[in-house]
Formats: C-alpha cells, structure tokens, sequence
C-alpha cells in the first residue's frame, strides 16, 4: 500500500518545522549559563520564540528582543518588543536605541547572547548619523522594490546603521557575546 505524495510531503514538512521550533533546537546549542551577568539581546522573526527557548532552558534573564509585529512570546525577564517588517518603523528605532544603552557599559566578566533570526535586518533599526528614519525608510522601500537579493540589501543597510556590520557586538565589548 501506498501513501499518496500529499500526504508524504505534508509529513515531512511538519516534521522540519517540529524540529527548526527553537524550542527544541536552540538548548543544545546554547553554551552552559555563564555565573555572571547575562544579557540577551536580538532581533527578527524567531527571535521571540528563542527568547522563550532560552527562558525555557537558563530561567529568566535580562534583555531585550525585537520581533515582528504579531509575532510576540511570552517571556519571564527578556521583553520583547514588536515592530515593522520589512520596512523599519519608530517602535523598532526606539526598541534598537534601548537594545544599545542595555549592553553598553558592560564589562568583561559579562555576557552577552544575541539571538538573530530572519528579519533581524529590517527590525534593528538605528539610522546612522543625520540620516532621519523616514530616510531609512525610504532606502529600505526602494531596495524591496528593487528585486536585489537580500544579501545586496543588507549591504547598502550596513553603511546606514548603527548596529549593523559588527558594530552591536563593538557597542557590548568587553563583554563576551555569543549569537545564535
């Protein structure tokens, strides 16, 4: 007897999405919980559901999350805060300054896990210089627009921002930072 292909290929892609779910990913490769400070930052659309992952795995911690709006989960410590994709909006630019003063300051015995997902491009938002975020917008609208390959997007993304290209991970320094 055989299973009709509908029912093969519906097998098998509710099963990739059970196993991608960072609720039973995402432990096994989270490093042991350091004894000092621990601050979780992230952003994109998984990024909440590897908040509570975390949660799940380490109990509540310190941070804060930037996901889609819509795509919210619930956590003990790590707030979460839902803002625009795929274009960026003033919810994300004032969650991605917030994200900023949380992890500057912190020191070497300090920790840091970034938790980064798809989308994590759009929602961290933080327009370099004098460039305005209705600029941002504006460049991130063209780009969608465009048809570019999301790599070549987040080329031109990374020379507008604060945060892109290194520059979150040099904001956190000395601190140790892991991402996921």
């Amino acid at each position: 007897m055989h299973t009709a292909p509908e029912t093969t290929l519906r097998r098998l892609f509710d099963r990739a999405v059970a196993v991608a779910d960072p609720m039973q990913s995402l432990a096994a490769h989270l490093p042991p919980k350091p004894a000092g400070r621990v601050v979780v930052i992230g952003a994109g659309k998984a990024s909440a559901r590897m908040a509570e992952a975390v949660e799940a795995a380490w109990g509540p911690c310190d941070g804060l999350v930037i996901t889609r709006y819509g795509y919210a989960r619930p956590c003990q410590g790590i707030e979460i805060v839902e803002a625009a994709h795929p274009v960026p909006d003033a919810a994300g630019q004032a969650a991605t300054a917030r994200m900023l003063e949380l992890v500057q300051g912190l020191g070497e015995e300090d920790f840091v896990l970034a938790l980064i997902s798809g989308g994590a491009s759009a929602l961290l938002t933080a327009p370099l210089g004098e460039i305005t975020l209705a600029e941002k917008q504006a460049v991130n609208a063209g780009l969608l627009a465009s048809g570019a390959p999301i790599t070549q997007m987040n080329v031109v993304r990374k020379h507008l921002s604060q945060v892109k290209g290194g520059q979150l991970a040099s904001a956190a320094y000395p601190a140790a930072m892991h991402t996921l």
